[in-house]
């Protein structure tokens, strides 16, 4: 069978959910044809010809990108069967099917593909233990063209690549919920390794880990660390842990920075106690200040994400946010984007549970695939739309961290702006980080 996987956005990296089930699916036989449509153009021919078209939805932006996508091919190809798969897929099942999708499969996706490329029923969401394969990478598009790690002025290319999948915890707002309601599951270390090395090979100098927390399973985490430090010490990396986690498992954090960590990203979401309790955060801001204490006295940089705007802001909140960063010394270590990023509610959010955020929200636009909502103070929405515009308009403008927050700062009139550490600016992924989040103004 020719089959035709195409990807439309995943942060800036080569697609780890292009490369695996291409691995599954070329090992079962088929002729497996891979587009990622964030750096290059649909290719007519291969999905002209294509038997099965399958698109990769593992967020939201990638699956408003993917719906006008999916009637493209319907027109070059009218026979072919289509499939979405990924953690968007069964969130917004009833509207792909709307377009002629004829099968979802989210949750561990690669041997969902391979039971539908034989013909077989798949079930919309599976969590069946997988041993994976390792990646098939060859023919994507190189790593010079996704986002480089960005440090003391010099550009590094990036691995991309997956641990586990999946997570623990329940949070009110994460899209993982959904989908796999407090499991998780592990990718084999040698696996991860392999995949890895592969990249390196490929020019990669740093590695990120998109496991939605990276110490779901510390252990496993560790030992992928220590066997990424023994083989390349002279490669770097970056994970995402939650800010629990990094309370629960701190005595960790030294042989993280010793074996290459040079940040950790962790969704703190809010620093309002009730906030952090309405999302299912399971930590408080003394945690996060914690964390951030310990983490600057180790030399392991965190970058935290924000919800800087929910129904739960307010104006004084929104500053006292601003005023933290600055005393912790944040600042450089915050991506411009995450004060301005607003609550994202999709289908089948856990949010809707909650009565006072059903109150605020409208009908679920299926256009932009969210429930819109309006915050109870028009001068809360009037800043988010002020700092969203401001903080575009000077990123545009390579205008540094430090300004940018200067001008939000003043925007927010938070009161005599505080003198800011100076130093290195620290070092990132040049793509923004988004999460349970509309970077879009009002």
């Amino acid at each position: 069978m020719k089959i035709v996987l195409i990807s439309t956005y995943e942060l800036g990296h080569q697609p780890f959910g292009l490369a695996s089930p291409r691995a599954w699916l070329a090992r079962a036989g088929h002729e497996v044809a891979c587009a990622d449509l964030a750096v290059e153009t649909l290719p007519e021919g291969p999905v002209r010809e294509a038997d099965l078209i399958a698109f990769y939805l593992p967020m939201h932006t990638a699956t408003r990108l993917a719906l006008p996508v999916i009637d493209l091919a319907k027109a070059l190809n009218p026979r072919a069967r289509l499939a979405c798969y990924g953690l968007y897929a069964p969130i917004n099942a009833d509207l792909l099917r709307g377009l002629g999708v004829e099968a979802i499969a989210g949750g561990e996706f690669e041997s969902a593909l391979v039971r539908l490329a034989q013909g077989d029923p798949v079930q919309e969401i599976s969590l069946e233990r997988q041993v994976f394969l390792k990646p098939e990478r060859e023919g994507l598009p190189e790593l010079e063209r996704y986002a480089k790690l960005r440090q003391n002025g010099d550009a590094k290319l990036v691995a991309y690549t997956e641990a586990s999948r999946g997570c623990k915890h329940v949070c009110r707002h994460c899209p993982v919920t959904p989908v796999y309601n407090g499991t998780f599951r592990i990718v084999g270390r040698e696996i991860v390794i392999e995949d890895i090395r592969q990249q390196v090979a490929a020019g990669a100098r740093h590695v990120t880990f998109g496991d939605p927390d990276f110490f779901n399973g510390p252990t496993h985490a560790m030992a992928i660390v220590e066997a990424l430090h023994a083989e390349f010490p002279e490669v770097t990396y970056d994970a995402t842990i939650k800010i629990e986690h990094l309370r629960k498992h701190h005595k960790l954090l030294p042989r993280l920075k010793e074996t290459g960590c040079l940040f950790v990203t962790s969704a703190v979401e809010s620093l309002d106690d009730a906030v952090l309790r309405k999302l299912g955060k399971n930590h408080t801001r003394k945690d996060f200040e914690d964390a951030a204490r310990e983490m600057r006295a180790i030399g392991l940089a965190l970058q935290p994400t924000f919800l800087a705007f929910t129904p739960w802001t307010t104006i004084e909140t929104y500053r006292d946010l601003l005023r933290a960063l600055a005393a912790l010394d944040l600042v450089e270590q915050v991506a411009p984007v995450q004060l301005a990023l607003r609550l994202l509610i999709t289908h089948g959010s856990r949010l809707l549970e909650l009565e006072e955020l059903r109150a605020v929200t409208g009908a679920y636009d299926a256009k932009a695939l969210i429930y819109p909502w309006k915050h109870p103070d028009a001068a809360v929405d009037a800043l988010a739309v002020r700092v969203f515009r401001l903080v575009s308009e000077l990123q545009s403008q390579k205008r540094s961290r430090g300004e940018i927050f200067a001008a939000v700062w003043d925007a927010a009139e938070a009161g005599p702006m505080p003198r800011l550490m100076s130093g290195a600016p620290a070092a990132y992924v040049d793509e923004p980080w988004y999460c349970c989040a509309e970077p879009l103004p009002l």
